[in-house]
């Protein structure tokens, strides 16, 4: 099964949410890591899904297929997503 790079681009957000219930979940495991280890785990694990369905969703657009609100939809999911981490990883730690 070929999935348009507007579906992986959705694929990949739910991805991240799924990721971070996981983090949510296991984080009391996290406790005796460092901040920077903890901050580099999160970006990986959050950030890196995000931008990369970001990417897919621009891509698919660039691509013109069909339907394009597949496309626009995983675009702005995955980018909230990706800028709410970011601040909340500058700012929060």
């Amino acid at each position: 099964m070929k999935l348009s790079l507007g579906a992986r681009s959705i694929l990949l957000f739910v991805f991240s949410c799924v990721l971070l219930l996981v983090l949510t979940l296991f984080e009391s495991l996290l406790s005796g890591l460092s901040l920077t280890t903890e901050r580099i785990i999160s970006a990986v694990l959050l950030i890196l899904p995000g931008l990369l369905g970001s990417i897919f969703g621009a891509m698919s657009l660039r691509r013109k297929e069909l339907p394009r609100w597949v496309a626009i939809l995983g675009m702005l999911l995955n980018g909230v997503f990706v800028l709410f981490h970011i601040f909340l990883l500058s700012f929060a730690g």
